[in-house]
């Protein structure tokens, strides 16, 4: 049963009409606030051939990849450490490809529309992920229930000292094994300049069909050179590890890096797609 609750806070960002949505875990009080979450994304170009192969796989051939150049598509590795959020802390880690649905037309400027408003008519570009490992049962049942969103439970771990930068994500079945992480991204990052918060939508398909999600976000970030920042796939045979072997980013170098420590967003209930 959902029921529609308010909200009451000091800051406008948050303070939005609030509607609560059962799950295996308990309530949810959607949408999903995140207070305070250290972010790092990394950036890929990968044959675009495999990339879409791997959404096919992932989304039936709803989707396909945009933001392509030269034979190449975009993929983005997004690791969050959510400290205050009202579901919880958690970790997550995602790999999402930038798409548009099978019936448009890729075209250049879908690249400019990664900075527009979300809520905006034309606003055709959304992600798809493909694997998103989350650190806490709670996460992960609102991820799957509600969103339809390829949640599982895994151990991670994200270190941060000056430019330095860490994240590890361990095979869920082989948590003790090094050498067997799903991943691992790490090196200092480049130079640096200032960057606008992205605002994101989500395609992805749940128990009734596709849903669009929008996600709000504010808070700026920076954008790096790569510097000598790389993702490294261990020897798990888990399917998200075998994903990143298929589009070929087993020792990867990203093309570019965000990070912020003052990124804030709203995870808002999904809508159907006509």
């Amino acid at each position: 049963m959902n029921t529609t609750l308010s909200f009451a806070s000091s800051d406008p960002f948050f303070d939005v009409p609030r509607t609560s949505v059962s799950t295996s875990q308990g309530p949810v009080q959607l949408p999903i606030l995140y207070r305070k979450t250290r972010n790092v994304n990394a950036f890929f170009m990968a044959d675009a051939r495999q990339v879409q192969q791997a959404l096919d796989q992932s989304s039936g051939g709803a989707m396909q990849a945009t933001c392509l150049w030269r034979g190449q598509a975009m993929v983005g590795l997004a690791c969050y450490e959510y400290e205050d959020t009202s579901i919880g802390p958690y970790h997550e880690i995602g790999i999402a490809i930038p798409v548009v649905r099978r019936d448009v037309k890729p075209r250049l400027g879908h690249w400019l529309q990664a900075l527009a408003d979300v809520d905006k008519p034309g606003r055709e570009l959304g992600f798809h992920v493909l694997h998103l490992p989350v650190s806490t049962p709670a996460a992960c049942a609102a991820g799957r229930e509600i969103w339809g969103l390829p949640k599982f439970i895994a151990p991670m771990q994200y270190e941060r000292q000056g430019a330095r930068v860490k994240v590890v994500l361990s095979d869920p079945d082989l948590p003790t094994q090094p050498e067997a992480a799903i991943l691992t991204l790490s090196g200092d990052l480049g130079v640096a300049m200032p960057g606008p918060s992205m605002s994101l939508v989500l395609y992805s398909q749940g128990s009734g069909g596709w849903l669009r999600t929008t996600v709000n976000v504010r808070g700026g970030l920076r954008l790096h050179a790569p510097g000598s920042m790389r993702l490294h796939v261990g020897t798990s045979q888990h399917p998200m590890a075998q994903t990143l072997r298929q589009l070929g980013l087993g020792d990867a170098r990203p093309f570019c890096v965000t990070d912020t420590d003052r990124f804030q967003s709203r995870l808002n209930l999904g809508r159907a797609m006509g």
